[in-house]
């Protein structure tokens, strides 16, 4: 749920502390003689009464219809409306009831009320100006906390997209291996099960997760290796580089994964001619590549989407922290990534 970091009561410890450096401009002296208070007369007491009425006037009504949404016609009309509202109060306070109460006028007896409205204009603009400002720069900070907020969410849905483009890949492709293992009655498909139930267990629990341990997307690309090696009745057709001096580090899932199932899937390998995998990761960074021999298989459909898709998540997850490189040389190909940590 979307939370500004401007809240209703920070707004009010806002406003509070706004008045406080109003009063401080308006009604402390500080002087050689060090600070006092400025005299308050009765029309300036009248007067703050309009400027805050019309502050907040402005503030809390006439603001919120001018921008929803923004227009110019809006913006005028509000204006006039706060002007008037300052002038007319002004003139009831200081022309009307003042003189009644204690019989003193503001202005000179005899003043026109054009003359009153049009002097009055100048005087209206500071509550406006400065409400309409405050106004805005929270305006400002709530409509960028906004749109951070819409920016993460969407990061968020993306990612989830994309994970639900990776997941089948995998399933699909191990459903075919336990298939093929069963069809042709191999001693291997309980095995095979039992490591799909490990896979399934990881993408139902562990993947929803935003953040998983490196050992267990490790476990993951075994998981999916012995798989394929029980497909394919031989042993040992993938080498392993292993130096992790934290296994704990946490990384998104499915961020390793893509370069393995690449080249399962498009590379030619054995034991003689295995693919190699070496993987370095410290608390501070995390290197991991992936060679293989390019196979004369022709790309399926599916062919490709793992790692357009990890492209995309970089970007997201890592934006300006990771390095993502593809080689195809001869009939060989290889990725690495890198990626700052911290």
């Amino acid at each position: 749920m979307y939370k500004s970091s401007v809240s209703v009561k920070k707004e009010i410890v806002i406003n509070l502390v706004f008045w406080l450096i109003w009063s401080y401009y308006n009604l402390v002296i500080v002087s050689n003689q060090g600070v006092s208070f400025a005299e308050i007369t009765l029309f300036q007491v009248t007067g703050y009464i309009v400027y805050v009425s019309t502050f907040y006037l402005n503030y809390l009504f006439v603001l919120k219809r001018v921008f929803k949404p923004f227009r110019w016609r809006r913006a005028v009309l509000g204006f006039f409306t706060s002007y008037l509202f300052f002038a007319t109060a002004r003139y009831l306070l200081e022309e009307v009831l003042m003189p009644s109460l204690f019989g003193k006028h503001n202005y000179y007896p005899g003043t026109g009320i054009i003359y009153y409205y049009y002097d009055n204009l100048f005087y209206s603009f500071y509550p406006i100006i400065l409400s309409t400002v405050l106004w805005s720069v929270i305006l400002l900070v709530r409509t960028l906390d906004y749109n951070n907020y819409m920016i993460r969410e969407q990061k968020n849905m993306e990612i989830k997209f994309l994970k639900a483009q990776i997941n089948p890949h995998f399933i699909f492709n191990t459903l075919n291996n336990i298939y093929s293992m069963v069809h042709f009655q191999s001693p291997n498909a309980l095995s095979a099960i039992e490591k799909l139930s490990n896979i399934m267990r990881f993408t139902t629990y562990e993947a929803q997760k935003s953040q998983v341990h490196l050992s267990e997307e490790i476990n993951y690309m075994k998981s999916y290796i012995e798989l394929e090696e029980l497909r394919h009745y031989e042993k040992s057709f993938v080498e392993w580089e292993v130096d992790v001096q934290n296994e704990h580090i946490e990384i998104p899932p499915y961020l390793l994964s893509p370069f393995v199932e690449n080249a399962l899937k498009h590379g030619a390998f054995s034991h003689e001619n295995p693919i190699r995998i070496s993987l370095y990761c410290d608390n501070e960074k995390l290197e991991f590549e992936v060679k293989n021999e390019i196979g004369n298989q022709k790309k399926d459909q599916l062919g490709g989407i793992g790692l357009q898709n990890l492209e995309t998540r970089l970007e997201i997850l890592y934006p300006n922290k990771h390095r993502l490189q593809t080689l195809r040389e001869n009939a060989h190909f290889s990725a690495k990534l890198q990626i700052q940590l911290r």
